[in-house]
């Protein structure tokens, strides 16, 4: 970790906070760190806050992969992509000395609007009908078509992702280190015309899942990147496949995915 000596920190410009991290800059700088104004001048990236602050670190700095992320939760946080507490930053900055971090590499989701404009995601990329009003949607797979939904919406989940919104939709937890994405339904309706395949499926890194939005009021979907989201005019298609880029980020060597979920979940 030598070489990754510059530190941007992430975090709302809160007061308190402020000075909660003033003692923890003054440390990382005691042991010959460099806090960085820019992100783009850092070679780690910290956010402060929690899995919610991990994700917009990432999106607001670009999903950049030329450094590492690593994240601080706070006393009432909880975070599957945080190492690290506030109340014991201290333990990060002998682990980074010593040498006692490990890279892990996080797939990411790439989401193509209208085969016009491409967004990133780490978390999920959920699409939901912007009225009331059931959203009708023609799944393809490879363009094959697969089935006709129509129901609130879709979930299309990274790995990682997968113990989010996926995970409360009854969608399965994956282990980060298989490339794949998950799709799961938001109350899908099932009848004699519509017919969908009612359980979450995984689809493999060379998969593309391709959603063509049927025009019947629902013109403007809410699209939902990671924790935005957005509403985009005239949306007559959405693509998805496994990105060739990834996220790096920096863990505790005693500390894997698997015992994080252990930690949140049981």
């Amino acid at each position: 970790m030598n070489s990754r000596s510059n530190l941007y920190f992430y975090y709302p410009k809160e007061k308190e906070l402020e000075q909660k991290l003033e003692p923890l800059f003054d440390l990382a700088i005691e042991n010959g760190f460099q806090i960085v104004e820019e992100d783009k001048d850092a070679n780690i990236i910290i956010s402060v806050g929690g899995d919610g602050a991990f994700l917009q670190a990432i999106r607001k700095t670009g999903f950049r992969q030329d450094c590492l992320y690593t994240g601080i939760t706070r006393a009432n946080e909880t975070g599957l992509y945080c190492d690290f507490n506030l109340d014991n930053f201290d333990e990060m900055v002998q682990s980074m000395i010593n040498e006692e971090l490990e890279v892990r590499r996080f797939p990411l989701i790439d989401v193509l609007i209208n085969n016009e404009t491409l967004f990133h995601c780490l978390n999920e990329a959920s699409i939901r009908s912007a009225i009331i009003k059931t959203i009708v949607m023609e799944v393809y797979i490879d363009d094959m078509h697969f089935e006709t939904f129509r129901g609130d919406g879709l979930i299309v989940a990274t790995p990682t992702g997968s113990t989010g919104y996926n995970k409360s939709l009854n969608g399965a937890v994956l282990d980060p280190k298989t490339p794949c994405f998950q799709v799961s339904e938001l109350a899908s309706l099932n009848s004699n015309r519509y017919r969908t395949l009612g359980s979450s499926f995984v689809l493999d890194k060379e998969r593309k899942l391709t959603l063509e939005f049927v025009q019947d009021g629902n013109d403007y979907p809410i699209i939902g990147l990671d924790n935005e989201a957005y509403s985009i005019r005239n949306v007559k298609d959405l693509t998805v496949t496994l990105s060739e880029k990834m996220i790096k980020t920096v863990k505790l060597k005693n500390n894997s995915y698997w015992n994080r979920v252990k930690r949140t979940f049981l």
